[in-house]
Order: structure tokens, then C-alpha cells, then sequence
């Protein structure tokens, strides 16, 4: 993949701001319900014990203590802290209080700690009965400074505080935990989006496709959507001129024309890298828009698969291009049909042959793309999709410009690639790039728009 641009990455994130605010939602309200009302609330209460030398000082306080004496009595302080916490002191505590567990259940409930640089020892329990707690600290202490007099027969344990019950849980995480599972969401959704992201070899407008692919972008038209199915709703150019939409088909419109700037443009070739792209759509409003600066128009449905102009322009489909072509051209005139847009005519694709790839590439077609071209200003041929077919790769070669349809966001660097290696050996020639379904927040354009479909 190339370098990746921050400013893409956050423009594609912005797609995963529903997924976010659904993912924080359940994050934490779940974590809000398990704090209060599935976690058990755990108490926490701590006394101190201090350990002094054999004679009786605190070695930290004594200005005559050497090195070695306060050395021996650090290790003093860590041979207590182990009996603290060894079964000895703990089955006596257990046993004193009558506690519902042993002494290895109490351990995990214990901790015992040596504070930095002293010889004091703090001795932590935690419970989910505060009382119990509190009482606990309080009763190994007891046991211990008696075990540890027993022991050493000396004197120098003392509890220098008293556990008192605490009043609130210690493990009253609430705020903490909401915060965790907040940042979770957040990372969760953008670790995915980036993800797809890095991975996404789709191309998008913004997409320098001249330098990764070799094509020019010579169109691009807004995205929409159409609300019903009926005859005529996809004819935008005709029906809504003045819409965002029929503004890109003149511009493309426009932009074909310049880059036929030297030569005559007669026949033009519109097809997608695969279904689904819209270039029916594009193809029947391109050619509106040419009838509509009085040209002299010829739609020709040469999708023979799943050609569907007729159904855009509320034509019957008994016969069109699959049945001239298996017939005489001497009839040519008994396929073309009028439409109600003024200046331009249309042959549908007829009855779905077995063989469209053969019925194109015969002399018959070409003799007959020379034949229409002659007798129209502009002759529009709608292709099927170039992915995994020939049918417009062998209609290419005889055209004078081939534009290429393609979604944006959605078809693939990979497969236009591969669209572009198969027009090359044939020498087609490629105006260009035409991207389909452009989101209008992308472009230049914010006022309202007319809303079409992406259907092939």
C-alpha cells in the first residue's frame, strides 16, 4: 500500500462514528453495571507494627547505629514479614475468629509490607465485611508480635496503630474503569478502521490515478440515491438539468470533447471494471446530455448479458443489437427506435444471446459501428463490465474513446489495473476515469442535488 495520508485516514474514520458511540455506549453502561451492581464491594484495612533491635532501639533513630546494625536489622524486618505471613500466625488467627476460610484462603487476602527505609511493617486484609477486616488486621498483628516474642524470647515488636473499619470499599473503581472501557472503545474502533484502511486497496476520487494507475480522471458524478424503480427516474439529465448530477454529466460531457480536440468524436465506449458501477446510468445521461447541444445521438445497449437501457427509457426489449447482429445489416433502420428526448435514438441490446463475445467481435459488428457512426453526430455504446469478460475489451478497439466507470470507494486498484493491461493490448483508447457515487460532502458542491441509484 502507498504512504498512508492522516488526512484520508481521518476522513475514513469519520465512517466509524456510529460504531464508536455503539461500542462506548455498551462499554459502559456494562461496565457501570458490573461496578455497582455485579462486582462485590471489597474493604481494605491496615495497622502497622514496628520491629526494633534486640536491645530495644530503632536502629533508623539511633545516631550510633553502624552500617552492619542497620543492615541486620533490615534483614530482621524481612524474617518478620515471612513469619507475618506464615501458616503459623495465620491458623491462630483463623482459629481466634472463628473466620469461614483457612489459612492458605487468608494469605491471598494478606499482604505484609516492609515501608521503604524504616523498619516498620504494614499489614494489610481485605474483605467484603468491613468489620471483618479491621478485626483480622488487628488479630495477626496481636498473633504475630506473641509468635515472634515465643520465637527470638525478646521484646522488640510493637503495633504502633490500630485498623480501624474502614468506611468504603477499596475496590470503588467506578470513575477509573469508565475511563478504561471509554479509551477501549476508542481503540477498538480506530485499531479496526485502521486496519481497513491499510488494507483497502480501493481507489477513491482523491486518489492520484494518474500516477498510480495511468489514467486520467475525465469525470466525476455526486452520489445519490433514487427512491423508486419507474422508467425515466434515472434519466436525471432530462428530467432535473439543473441537478448537481446533470451538471457532472456536462462537465464529463465537456471533458470528452476536449480530449477529441484533434480528431472527429464520433463513438464513445462506456463501460465499468465490474457490475454494479453505474455506467447504464452514465452512459444513457451522457448521451441525453449530447442530444442536448444538438447532437445527433445513438444510445446502443451493448451490454448483451444484462443490458438494461431499455428498462431505463420504458422500452420493450424484443429486439436490439444480439438481434441485428445475427441478422442482415440491411435492416438496421427496422432496430433503432426513437425515444420522447428529442435528437436521440437507442438500440436496445435484444434478446440475451449465448455467444455475445463472438457476436461483437465479428466483421458484422464492425462493419456496423462504421455504419451508425455515419449517420450520428455521437454514437454511445453501452458495454458490459470489463472484469472476467471481453465482450467491451474487443468493442474498445473500435472506438474513438473509451471512459471507464468506476465507484468510488469501491472498485479496486488491483482490478482496474488489470482492466487497464487488457485495453492496452488492444490499443484502445482511454479518455479516462469517470468516478461514480462521489460522496458531494468530497466536492466543491453543497446546495442540493438530485438522488440517483448505483444499479449496473
Amino acid at each position: 500500500m502507498d504512504e498512508i495520508n492522516i488526512k484520508d485516514f481521518f476522513n475514513y474514520l469519520k465512517h466509524y462514528i456510529l460504531a464508536f458511540i455503539i461500542l462506548a455506549i455498551v462499554a459502559v453502561g456494562g461496565t457501570i453495571i458490573y461496578d455497582t451492581v455485579i462486582k462485590q464491594p471489597i474493604y481494605q484495612a491496615q495497622t502497622t507494627v514496628v520491629v526494633a533491635n534486640a536491645d530495644g532501639t530503632n536502629l533508623e533513630n539511633s545516631s550510633a547505629a553502624t552500617l552492619n546494625d542497620i543492615n541486620a536489622s533490615q534483614k530482621l524486618v524481612t524474617t518478620y514479614s515471612e513469619i507475618a505471613k506464615s501458616e503459623l500466625v495465620l491458623n491462630r488467627v483463623v482459629e481466634n475468629l472463628g473466620l469461614q476460610l483457612n489459612a492458605k484462603q487468608l494469605s491471598k487476602n494478606l499482604s505484609v509490607k516492609v515501608i521503604d527505609n524504616t523498619s516498620i511493617l504494614s499489614i494489610s486484609v481485605k474483605d467484603p465485611i468491613p468489620r471483618v477486616a479491621s478485626a483480622t488486621a488487628n488479630e495477626v498483628a496481636k498473633v504475630f508480635t506473641e509468635e515472634v516474642k515465643s520465637i527470638y524470647k525478646v521484646d522488640n515488636v510493637t503495633q504502633l496503630s490500630v485498623a480501624e473499619t474502614p468506611e468504603s470499599p477499596a475496590n470503588n473503581t467506578l470513575t477509573r474503569d469508565i475511563i478504561l472501557s471509554f479509551a477501549i472503545a476508542i481503540i477498538l474502533v480506530a485499531g479496526f478502521a485502521f486496519l481497513k484502511f491499510y488494507l483497502d486497496d480501493t481507489i477513491r476520487y482523491n486518489d492520484d490515478v494518474e500516477k498510480a494507475i495511468g489514467f486520467p480522471i475525465t469525470g466525476r458524478i455526486t452520489r445519490g440515491e433514487i427512491k423508486n424503480k419507474k422508467p425515466g427516474n434515472e434519466l436525471i439529465a432530462e428530467k432535473t438539468p439543473k441537478a448537481i448530477v446533470s451538471e457532472n454529466i456536462k462537465s464529463l460531457r465537456t471533458n470528452l470533447q476536449f480530449t477529441a480536440i484533434d480528431k472527429d468524436l464520433k463513438t464513445i465506449l462506456v463501460t465499468s471494471v465490474n457490475a454494479s458501477e453505474g455506467k447504464s446510468f452514465v452512459a444513457a445521461n451522457l448521451a441525453i446530455s449530447f442530444a442536448q447541444a444538438d447532437k445527433n445521438v445513438l444510445l446502443v445497449d451493448c451490454d448483451l448479458r444484462k443490458g438494461r437501457s431499455h428498462k431505463m427509457f420504458g422500452l420493450s426489449n424484443t429486439s436490439g443489437l444480439s438481434n441485428l447482429l445475427a441478422g442482415s445489416l440491411r435492416n438496421v433502420r427496422e432496430y433503432i427506435r426513437p425515444t420522447k428526448i428529442k435528437n436521440l435514438d437507442i438500440v436496445t441490446c435484444g434478446t440475451y444471446p449465448p455467444n455475445p463475445s463472438e457476436l461483437l467481435a465479428s466483421q458484422k459488428n464492425k462493419r456496423l459501428v462504421q455504419v451508425l457512426s455515419e449517420h450520428y453526430d455521437i454514437v454511445i455504446f453501452d458495454g458490459a463490465p470489463i472484469g472476467g469478460l471481453a465482450d467491451s475489451v474487443i468493442l474498445s478497439s473500435l472506438m474513438d474513446e473509451t471512459i471507464i466507470i468506476v465507484k468510488d470507494g469501491n472498485t479496486s486498484k488491483k482490478d482496474l489495473a488489470l482492466a487497464k493491461d487488457s485495453l492496452d493490448k488492444v490499443g484502445a483508447r482511454v479518455a479516462g476515469v469517470v468516478f461514480n457515487m462521489v460522496n458531494h460532502k468530497s466536492s466543491k458542491y453543497y446546495n442540493n442535488y438530485y438522488h440517483y441509484g448505483d444499479k449496473e
